[in-house]
């Protein structure tokens, strides 16, 4: 048996609770909250299957939002599922109908439509920006050491915001050098300056990538302080980009002004504070992700078929692979394993700036350092974009946990082995919602 809370949120003289598990006839009265005048619960002891429940308020007018009809309350499913990681563990499963994933996105784009994004400009903070005339190799140690995977660069000449520099470029860099079959040596990386890198990098990422990947574009992709977040939140996944630069260009056509680096985490977390102590009114939110179209997962989890391989490295792989398969994979990250196949971390495109802690770029060939000595070379921070979860856990806590800018996927594992069941992505999670 597992207790359910069951929760009305929408008020009401009194409502009932009626189930599957009380054969639709007997009328369970819910409680009104201490100290709230609209919440409602009910806890009810279940034991493990199929159930049905639906929520009736017969003396109170419930109303979804200013879009929708009136309604009476709701049915949904939900299965109880029992897991064997811990004795008898068991996992409350919401089998949503299309209507209801219809009213999420739906509440959820309204939202994101009607928040600015200079709402998500914090209230104190730094806002970084690099002269393109500098050094590559200056340019990746104060990545590093602020902890940065992506700055704007300025150019001083035309005093505007000119491009972005990216964990990526750094890789594209060290895999041109690591093809010279030579030590990667300081005075390679002080030849170039950042301008100079992004103009030979669209034939090199040709060269690198393959014909599939198409190079970086020229033109600055950018948003503005009046923008919505839903044109934010998109222009980020149609371009396949992490961060556009929030630029704010005054009247009197004077310095554009760098507000803030925007990228989806912060979005992410809006929603989740904005929804954080109502989340029966958005019920896509409630459920498990193992139950949801989203993420790489691994061919064995369920039967589920994904659009693209889940990629893994063990931790005696060399670093050459690694680089190559975050390039040529169009992927963030790569969750590193030991021999026995269970998770030990995760290597993405941002932790590639820790080679510029001293200089372990230019002590090492790419293909000669492996996976374990690389994991060694990273700082704590780093470290701390290694999160789990299980195909139990919900979406509101996966978003929850990509709230913060250095976790930017979650890795699902099996509790008992850690084995990688599947890896899920701001970008999965945002490409559900706004689908």
């Amino acid at each position: 048996m597992v207790l359910i809370t069951f929760t009305w949120r929408y008020g009401g003289s009194q409502v009932f609770l009626y189930g599957s598990f009380n054969g639709w006839t007997d009328q369970l009265l819910m409680n009104l909250v201490e100290g709230s005048a609209a919440v409602f619960q009910r806890i009810i002891d279940l034991p493990p299957g199929y159930h049905q429940e639906s929520d009736s308020t017969p003396s109170a007018l419930l109303r979804e939002d200013t879009q929708s009809k009136l309604v009476s309350g709701f049915a949904r499913s939900m299965h109880l599922e029992a897991s064997s990681s811990r004795g008898l563990q068991l996992e409350p499963v919401m089998q949503l109908s299309a209507n209801e994933i219809d009213v999420s996105r739906r509440r959820l784009f309204m939202l994101l439509s009607s928040s600015r994004a200079d709402g998500l400009i914090p209230n104190s903070g730094k806002v970084f920006a690099l002269d393109s005339e500098v050094a590559v190799k200056q340019a990746f140690h104060i990545m590093y050491e602020q902890g940065l995977a992506v700055m704007p660069l300025w150019d001083e000449r035309n005093a505007k915001i000119s491009g972005m520099l990216t964990a990526s470029d750094f890789i594209l860099i060290l895999l041109k050098l690591h093809g010279s079959h030579s030590m990667l040596s300081n005075d390679e990386l002080e030849r170039h300056t950042v301008s100079a890198w992004k103009y030979e990098k669209f034939q090199l990422h040709a060269e690198v990538s393959g014909p599939m990947i198409p190079p970086n574009r020229r033109v600055l992709l950018q948003a503005g302080p009046d923008d919505s977040l839903k044109d934010v939140a998109l222009l980020l996944l149609h371009n396949k980009i992490s961060a556009v630069p929030l630029l704010h260009s005054p009247e009197d056509e004077s310095c554009v002004q760098l507000l803030h680096t925007a990228c989806l985490a912060g979005i992410s977390k809006h929603i989740c504070r904005h929804f954080r102590h109502s989340l029966e009114y958005l019920p896509l939110l409630q459920q498990p992700v193992g139950n949801l179209p989203l993420g790489t997962w691994a061919r064995e989890v369920g039967g589920r078929a994904s659009s693209r391989d889940l990629l893994t490295l063990y931790s005696r792989d060399p670093l050459s692979s690694a680089l190559k398969l975050l390039i040529e994979g169009q992927i963030s990250s790569i969750p590193i394993l030991d021999d026995n196949g269970a998770l030990i971390n995760v290597y993405s495109r941002s932790d590639v700036t820790s080679l510029a802690r001293s200089n372990v770029y230019a002590r090492f060939r790419l293909d000669q350092m492996i996976m374990a000595q690389v994991l060694e070379v990273l700082d704590e921070a780093s470290c701390d974009r290694c999160r789990t979860c299980t195909r139990f856990d919900s979406l509101y806590k996966i978003m929850e946990l990509l709230s913060d800018p250095i976790t930017r996927r979650i890795v699902v594992i099996d509790p008992n082995t850690r084995h990688v069941k599947g890896i899920i992505t701001l970008r999965d999670v945002f490409n559900l919602l706004l689908s």
